[in-house]
């Protein structure tokens, strides 16, 4: 009953499902942040967040500033 314990257990087979584990959840993100242009668009305004004044509190959310 409880041999994929054992089996997850053993260091040869941890490794190698560790790094599959974490190069699927890397691929994740990356699809994730590419996949949607609006959301590209988005994060692409929001690179110059530190640089905006903040007394003129300008928006940049690529729908507001077009407006």
């Amino acid at each position: 009953m409880f041999e994929w314990f054992k089996w997850f257990t053993s260091m040869e087979n941890t490794k190698p499902f560790a790094l599959v584990l974490f190069f699927v959840t890397f691929i994740g993100i990356v699809l994730y942040v590419y996949s949607n242009k609006q959301r590209g668009d988005r994060f692409e305004s929001y690179k110059n967040i530190p640089f905006n004044d903040d007394e003129g509190e300008q928006s940049t959310h690529p729908e507001e500033v077009n407006k």
